[in-house]
């Protein structure tokens, strides 16, 4: 065992040495700064980068000139040249649980992003995974934002595409742990509704008061459709509130209602949570909560007598020892999801350290402990951006 692990860190070590460790992202490019002003490490946001992308991914009036082509027409904003950015991560992974060991999992991902200006207060932002665990997963985060709808001092968004249902929640995108936030990816039965990827409208305000609120109307069917995005008639919604309480406490809550079709069968859900955030930039500890109840989610054509529950949530705990400036960081992550579809089960331990080689290349390693089946997972990888 001991071996192993040797032998996958000197592999991720040496793929490392050969990422591109002197390229910055599309928005450190256009503004000239480090990627640290806006994430610690990558690709976790600091309060900086998440003002940042609630503006439209635009500084207010610092925006260089040179970026954007004088058109002579003020109804027209093109940009010089398209803002991308790639995303390469590589695994060497070891389970217990699993015959073929060690698995070199690389490339595990790689994405191209894009996002910028369309126009004063609009903009856009998408991302194409090449690779994702071996296979072309195609358009996640893909959608348009309208800054400041209703006028420059009133902080509300408007947000049209495909998004994480999450997102206001907590960010599966920017964890940096390569175990998933369980809980958001939890669908019992035949159920399509959780609250990963869908596609819809959200709108966002954040209040003088410093509380923030956000509203979704989604198609409740996922994105993995085809031909008609949505299966059925109905549209879903979810509500959510936070208050910061003080500059180191932020807690929020969030009701979600839906009902969905297939083969003539409906089934009717709802979801509420509660989740707080607690510490600064050196210690932060986050966590949710998210309880489920369903009426037919198996979709069977016999309702049960009573419905079904579904709970669960997590927490994770951040250490970034120097701040922004730390170049070893770690995190603790508990999932535990608990159902009435006993298959659903769920409770893992996590893990991880991280070392910044430079600052868009960040060395992984990530051990996970899965209660229900025993199986223990060793990870160690790359992730760079660029």
């Amino acid at each position: 065992m001991k071996k192993i692990i040797i032998t996958l860190f000197i592999t991720a070590l040496i793929a490392g040495f050969y990422a591109d460790s002197n390229a910055i992202p599309a928005f450190a490019r256009k503004y000239n700064m480090s990627c640290n002003v806006c994430h610690s490490p990558f690709p976790k946001l600091k309060p900086y980068g998440e003002d940042f992308a609630a503006n439209g991914f635009q500084l207010p009036d610092k925006e260089p000139a040179r970026f954007f082509k004088n058109t002579g027409d003020e109804l027209l904003t093109l940009m010089r040249e398209i803002p991308v950015a790639l995303r390469f991560e590589l695994y060497g992974q070891y389970e217990n649980a699993r015959d073929v060991n060690p698995d070199f999992r690389s490339p595990y991902i790689l994405k191209l992003l894009s996002g910028g200006n369309i126009y004063k207060d609009i903009s856009y932002y998408f991302y194409f995974f090449f690779s994702e665990r071996g296979s072309v997963a195609g358009i996640e985060d893909a959608f348009v934002m309208f800054n400041n709808v209703l006028s420059k001092k009133i902080d509300m968004d408007l947000y049209a595409g495909q998004f994480q249902i999450s997102d206001p929640l907590f960010k599966r995108e920017l964890r940096t742990e390569l175990e998933d936030y369980k809980i958001y990816a939890t669908t019992p039965g035949r159920s399509m509704a959780n609250l990963k990827y869908d596609r819809g409208l959200m709108l966002t305000y954040g209040a003088p008061t410093k509380t923030n609120f956000a509203l979704e109307v989604i198609n409740g069917s996922g994105i993995d459709t085809k031909d008609v995005f949505d299966v059925d008639k109905y549209k879903n919604a979810m509500f959510r509130v936070s208050q910061e309480v003080t500059p180191f406490l932020r807690i929020g809550g969030f009701g979600y209602y839906g009902k969905e079709q297939l083969d003539s069968v409906s089934n009717e859900l709802y979801m509420a949570g509660a989740d707080l955030t607690l510490g600064n930039d050196k210690v932060e500890l986050n966590a949710q909560y998210v309880y489920r109840s369903d009426i037919n989610p198996g979709m069977t054509g016999i309702k049960p007598s009573e419905r079904v529950k579904t709970n669960g949530g997590f927490v994770e705990l951040l250490v970034s020892p120097k701040g922004d400036k730390s170049r070893v960081t770690g995190s603790l992550l508990y999932n535990y999801v608990d159902s009435d579809f006993k298959e659903l089960n769920y409770q893992s331990y996590t893990g991880t350290l991280n070392y910044l080689l430079a600052r868009n290349v960040r060395l992984v390693g990530e051990y996970t402990y899965i209660k229900d089946t025993k199986t223990s997972k060793v990870s160690l990888g790359i992730i760079s951006a660029f």
